[in-house]
């Protein structure tokens, strides 16, 4: 980490020139990278210290806290003292290998969840070696020049060397000072200033609201302010997710029955002149079988296990609620550009009153002809188009990085388009911005509608301005036409209004771009001074193709019962037209602009909510308006967000989607899903993952609990009607570890059905087991009783077998009915065999391992004392078989006769 004696310099005092030369570092290249790793490997990481986890040895201790377990052991204890060894060691070995297991999954589930945390962790915008690019943020070293702008979460501690005129940060986490700060990259002369008061300077977990700047990291780690003041991050405890609230309370009622049917099989057999031993080991052996008491933790390995399958699908989930969330999803709000569009935006159209150039070739390749009436062209001979492309060029944020032959885009990809569209005529922005070097920037406000840079041309200074064209050209009194400047008449400004809508009919993003000769250096960069009086210059239309897979992914929506609403900042056409394409807006259709949504009251809208699938030019604020008026009708919502403004809108919704590429940290923070891929098909996606883990939790619960339920029958039913006890407590503990778990946890990893898309959203206030999915456990659980006794009936009294033989036959069939049942929960619509009985290969695995350890422990003769079991012979497992698929077979014609009503 950082040293103390870097940690006590007072950056703020020195000059950016002398911060970085006692750094050892350039204010424009940057470090070197050898010096950035020789730093890395004397500093360490820049990461916060954080609470230690639970070690493998604590994590399986853990597992002997329940109080089940504690009575077996207690059980095992007093089957010693009485010198039944066999039942104690064969109980402690049940114990020990239920703790080993549940380690397995535990430690598997940190595992996958700290794999997930380390994939979020966050990346800055850095500078080395005069290069720029992106680096995570664990490897920032002092000296190191980052770049940041409004939406980042800071990283580090830096001293500020180059700012916006607008730059501030919110430094409410350190100083709880709610208004955000302006800086400046000025030296300030205060020997004790105050983390509030250091103006020059931006600390780790503060965050930009405007502008952008330059910094140099001066300390990082536990030697950064929050590092200090924290001395130690602790963990977020882990969050309970409302399905495992629903389990526990479900649970609760599940001990309270099983306790009291226990307590009469207790009385029963003691009733009947049972050893007390062996009724008392029979009560705690049943009732470990009975109490699911494992299900909370069961459902956090598959919901942990199911978000890593998430991200094989671009999802990645930070809070685990979010997944269950998700299969209640009625409707997605989605931003337009990147995630229903691929965000490559190019320029097709340079549009003047009178004439329309078209530019061809298609992503950021600077290769592509211009056309004017079909006709191929030197663009160099149209002044009015060189100076519209000029105009863009200058009034960017941008970069063209050429690599490899291949040619990618720093910044903004509607910057970058322009960018390619000036490249294809010859103009380059490194040999521009040498000829008008850089003043100010005012950077792009989503209630402004526009940026505006400010450079120096020759003795003075032009500001360049780039913006929407409805609004632009209310700042615009005249155009440049042929190299001269003329009043531009309102004559003019319609038919320019009119054009501007004919391109964005065909789906396109259109710019409108300026100029205006300033008198002298501005001492106040005012957007109200700055930006008026300006000179038009052209628009500029690009096209930013929808996604192949978006139309797909809308469609699939719509079968889903899901609503696919857009809301975007370009103009109201070009958003409708994509709309279309996609499929998501039709003759019932409604789009609205944001000052049509000004217009209506909150009782209007709600009225009008439910039709409109566009919005187009809205504010950060009617996001959020629109969000609570889907929620107002009892949706479920999920928002997507990329820019610090949607923040508020994405945490409002009830699923927060952040873009992972373009996404700002502030969004990603309070958003309860990352898009890593910034694609629409992927959120469906996530959605369908998220109704596929909910029903294999449900299967399984559905599983354990009615395997659960037939081995309680068979005990009550077998006291009630004097029989003698069919199981004894080992067998039971064996069907409750082995037969129960293996296939339980296979089902928690059952692909996703073929028609989970094709069904309405889940109702959130839906309970797990309903009461027709209560009946059907009960029904099942009675048929695997029933079996059961079944065969220790016919054993006993058909065919006169002794008390052994008989119980193996009841401990074979209860085994192997609840391995066939395992199949029966896969769907419960669906045939077995429609579903084919390999589709899920986990599951076949777990239930062959199951059987062979049913035939284990029954013919190896070390086992079979153990278990007080005999050899079957060959009409035993004709009988044995047929009971035990009956079950099955029963459960496969009631789907059928479901299926033709």
């Amino acid at each position: 980490m950082t040293t103390e004696r870097d940690a006590m310099i007072k950056w703020w005092q020195k000059d950016a020139v002398d911060a970085a030369r006692e750094l050892g570092t350039d204010l424009n290249k940057g470090l070197s990278l050898q010096a950035a790793g020789d730093r890395l490997r004397e500093y360490g990481p820049n990461e916060l210290k954080e609470a230690a986890h639970d070690s493998a040895f604590e994590i399986f201790i853990a597992q002997f806290k329940s109080f089940i377990i504690w009575v077996l052991i207690a059980a095992a204890v007093i089957s010693g003292f009485l010198n039944e060894w066999g039942d104690a060691l064969a109980i402690l070995a049940v114990v020990v290998l239920n703790a080993f297991l549940g380690f397995l999954q535990e430690y598997r589930a940190e595992k996958s969840l700290a794999a997930l945390k380390k994939m979020s962790s966050p990346v800055s915008r850095i500078i080395r070696s005069g290069v720029r690019g992106m680096l995570p943020s664990r490897e920032l070293v002092p000296g190191d020049l980052i770049e940041i702008e409004a939406g980042d979460n800071l990283q580090a501690d830096c001293r500020v060397c180059w700012v916006t005129r607008n730059f501030a940060v919110q430094e409410a986490s350190l100083t709880g000072e709610s208004i955000p700060v302006n800086k400046t990259e000025l030296p300030l002369n205060i020997a004790d200033a105050g983390l509030a008061d250091r103006a020059n300077m931006i600390y780790m977990g503060t965050s930009v609201v405007t502008g952008k700047a330059r910094a140099l990291v001066v300390n990082t780690g536990m030697s950064t302010e929050l590092g200090r003041i924290a001395g130690m991050i602790q963990q977020q405890a882990s969050e309970q997710t409302p399905l495992q609230r629903k389990l526990e309370e479900f649970g609760r009622w599940i001990v309270y029955i099983c306790f009291a049917l226990v307590g009469i099989v207790f009385v029963l057999e003691m009733l009947r002149g049972g050893r007390m031993l062996d009724v008392f080991l029979t009560a705690v052996s049943l009732a470990v079988a009975a109490i699911p008491e494992g299900l909370p933790a069961v459902v956090t390995v598959a919901l942990a296990l199911g978000v890593q399958r998430m991200v094989k699908r671009n999802a990645l989930i930070r809070k685990l609620p979010s997944v269950e969330t998700l299969g209640c999803a009625t409707v997605i709000c989605t931003d337009k550009t990147g995630t229903l569009t691929k965000n490559e935006m190019t320029v097709q159209r340079v549009a003047f009153p009178g004439r329309v150039f078209s530019v061809e070739g298609s992503g950021y390749s600077p290769e592509g002809d211009f056309l004017l009436g079909g006709s191929k062209i030197n663009p160099l001979d149209y002044p009015e188009l060189k100076k519209a492309l000029l105009c863009g060029v200058l009034c960017n944020g941008a970069e063209l990085v050429f690599s490899s032959g291949r040619t990618s885009v720093v910044g903004d990809p509607t910057e970058g388009a322009i960018l390619v569209a000036a490249a294809k005529m010859g103009i380059d922005k490194s040999a521009l911005e040498k000829e008008f070097p850089f003043v100010e920037e005012i950077p792009f406000d989503p209630k402004r509608k526009k940026m505006s840079i400010v450079r120096r041309e020759g003795d003075g200074f032009t500001v360049f301005v780039k913006g929407a064209p409805d609004v632009l050209l209310g700042d615009c009194s005249e155009i440049e036409e042929n190299g001269a400047r003329r009043r531009l008449s309102p004559e003019e400004k319609k038919r320019i209004l009119e054009l501007n809508d004919s391109l964005a009919d065909g789906a396109m993003r259109v710019l409108a771009v300026a100029y205006r000769p300033l008198d002298g250096r501005p001492e106040d960069y005012n957007p109200d001074f700055i930006e008026r009086y300006l000179v038009f210059c052209g628009l500029i239309a690009m096209m930013d193709p929808p996604r192949p897979e978006a139309a797909e992914a809308v469609s699939r929506c719509r079968r889903a019962g899901i609503r696919t609403v857009m809301i975007t900042g370009d103009h109201k056409n070009t958003a409708v037209a994509v709309a279309r394409i996609l499929g998501f807006f039709d003759s019932g259709s409604g789009a609205l602009s944001g000052e049509d949504l000004d217009l209506l009251s909150e009782k209007e809208f709600a009225a009008r909510v439910g039709n409109i699938a566009v919005y187009a030019r809205v504010s950060p604020e009617h996001k959020l308006r629109i969000v609570r008026a889907w929620r107002g009708r009892g949706e479920i919502v999920a928002m997507t967000g990329d820019g610090v403004n949607d923040a508020p809108a994405v945490k409002e919704a009830d699923i927060g989607v952040a873009m992972g590429i373009t996404g700002t940290d502030v969004t990603k923070e309070v958003s309860d899903m990352v898009v890593t891929d910034d694609n629409f098909s992927s959120i469906v996606a996530a959605v369908e993952e998220g109704r596929g883990i909910y029903g294999n939790i449900r299967k399984f619960i559905h599983y354990l609990l009615s395997c659960n339920t037939g081995e309680i029958m068979v005990m009550f039913a077998a006291s009630l009607f004097g029989l003698p006890v069919p199981l004894l407590p080992i067998h039971i503990l064996w069907v409750n570890l082995v037969t129960d778990s293996l296939p339980a946890l296979a089902l928690g990893v059952e692909p996703v059905e073929r028609d989970v898309m094709s069904r309405p959203p889940r109702d959130p206030q839906e309970k797990i087991i309903d009461g027709g999915r209560l009946k059907l456990m009960l029904f099942q659980g009675a048929l695997i009783a029933f079996c059961s006794l079944a065969a220790f009936v016919f054993e006993l009294f058909v065919r006169k077998q002794d008390l052994m033989e008989a119980r193996t036959a009841a401990f074979i069939v209860l085994s192997c009915s609840q391995l066939f049942h395992a199949f029966n929960c896969r769907s419960m619509e669906r045939s077995i065999f429609s579903l084919g009985i390999f589709s899920n290969a986990k599951l076949a695995a777990a239930v062959l391992v199951s059987f062979l350890l049913l035939l284990a422990a029954v013919y190896m003769p070390f086992f079979s004392d153990i278990f007080s079991v005999s050899s079957p012979d060959l009409l035993d497992w004709v009988v044995m078989v047929a009971l035990s698929s009956l079950p099955l077979w029963c459960v496969e014609l009631v789907k059928k006769v479901r299926g033709r009503q």
